[in-house]
């Protein structure tokens, strides 16, 4: 097997066992939380500002750890991510134990974030960067149907305990951790002599280092605001989208699973399919095409209630509905890390740039929580989604400053762009992706 084949299969494999453990836990926590904890929509809101607070920080861990691959620091990463699901699973004795496991999961998750889009880009050849990355979140979403489809058929079935479905997400990242250990990236300087490799190498070794430094950029300027409204409508929908249906409709864990299931079923299709569309379309129109069916999803959460014409919850299937496309439009994700590929002044730049951005998107995750909480105990749980589509519009005015041009054959653009200016501004790149 050639070594880009070698890198592809091992990465895909790591995507695959994340993925249920992503099932597991995702399509549980929120459950968890109020079956366990017995929490209220002000106090699930606090909570994720030390559950987000490790994202904060990723920028600077990224950096503190840029003596290793990248390779060997997604496997760390996941590591402490499967020891805070196992903490979990096993040493939860309270509230404030809790907080502790959540947070060590956190710190692993948000680390894997930014390297696995720099790895997604590194074993992709140039012009397939975006149908490799759609790939990818393809096979991850299959998986994550397995991982939801066992807590669905286990918790309805066979009662199994929140112990049992944390303690096996933990065990299947350990194998995903493994995955990225037994990567191995090569240089351009290497020798490249296997014919099957048709990949970009990009360092010696086991991965691409991205050097121990922060990258601030005004030249990315749209993407560190793109990455910021991200963090907010993010936030919105990953805590209040599951509690409407919890704590509004009263819908158990095998519910939610469900709905992950039906989701991610969704998603092998149309996830690879948005990776052959962003290279076709471009990230301007794709972005702006998210924003837009965002506010759609928003009003939908709004106009529900818990009336029954004819004897049918036409809010509870509405709920439902907004939260499948809202879990589909996460994988919009693949066009901003290819915007900033684009755009990037050195390959070197794409990690640290990426860590940055979860950075920044994670300061405004950490109150968007609180005070949409405060909002649904203030006024109701509708008006938390009024807000998130104030931030979808804003979103769609930013994404429609991007420009980026096809100018095969030439160097300018993101080549020869300066990083100066406003940092808000339009950038004209080649549509060619960093060598």
């Amino acid at each position: 097997m050639s070594n880009a084949r070698r890198n592809w299969v091992l990465f895909l494999s790591a995507g695959v066992f994340l993925g249920i453990t992503s099932g597991m836990y995702d399509s549980t926590f929120n459950n968890y939380l109020s079956d366990v904890f017995s929490m209220s929509a002000s106090t699930r809101g606090w909570l994720e500002f030390p559950r987000e607070f490790p994202g904060v920080s990723i920028a600077l861990v990224s950096m503190l750890l840029g003596f290793l691959p990248e390779t060997r620091m997604a496997a760390l990463a996941v590591a402490v991510w499967a020891l805070g699901l196992a903490g979990l699973a096993f040493f939860t004795s309270g509230f404030s134990v809790l907080v502790v496991w959540m947070m060590l999961w956190s710190l692993g998750t948000h680390l894997y974030l930014p390297l696995s889009q720099a790895i997604g880009v590194s074993v992709a050849e140039h012009d397939r960067v975006g149908k490799r990355l759609g790939d990818f979140a393809g096979a991850n979403t299959a998986a994550i149907i397995a991982g939801a489809g066992f807590v669905m058929v286990g918790s309805r079935f066979f009662g199994v305990s929140y112990q049992v479905i944390f303690g096996l997400a933990a065990f299947f990242a350990v194998f995903a951790a493994l995955a990225f250990f037994l990567m191995r990236i090569r240089s351009a300087r290497s020798d490249a002599s296997d014919a099957g490799d048709t990949g970009p190498s990009l360092a010696p070794g086991p991965g691409l280092r991205s050097g121990k430094r922060l990258v601030l950029k005004r030249k990315y300027g749209l993407f560190y605001a793109l990455s910021v409204l991200y963090g907010a409508r993010k936030q919105v929908f990953l805590t209040f989208g599951p509690w409407v249906l919890i704590k509004v409709f009263e819908q158990p864990a095998s519910t939610i699973a469900l709905l992950w299931i039906i989701s991610s079923a969704l998603g092998i299709a149309f996830k690879p399919m948005l990776g052959r569309l962003v290279d076709a379309l471009g990230e301007r129109k794709i972005l702006m095409a998210e924003a837009m069916a965002l506010v759609l999803v928003c009003l939908g959460y709004c106009t529900g209630g818990t009336a029954r014409p004819l004897g049918i919850n036409i809010g509870l299937y509405l709920a439902c509905a907004c939260f499948v496309v809202d879990q589909l439009l996460v994988a919009v994700g693949i066009a901003r890390t290819t915007y900033l590929n684009k755009i990037a002044d050195t390959p070197a730049d794409l990690t640290p740039t990426l860590a940055m951005g979860i950075s920044m998107d994670h300061v405004v995750s950490m109150s968007v929580p609180t005070l949409g909480g405060l909002l649904w105990q203030a006024a109701g749980y509708r008006y938390v989604f009024f807000a998130a589509a104030c931030v979808a519009l804003m979103n769609l005015f930013i994404a429609s400053k991007i420009r980026i041009h096809e100018e095969i054959g030439t160097h300018e653009g993101a080549e020869s762009g300066s990083p100066g200016g406003y940092l808000l501004v339009s950038h004209t790149t080649t549509n060619k992706p960093v060598p």
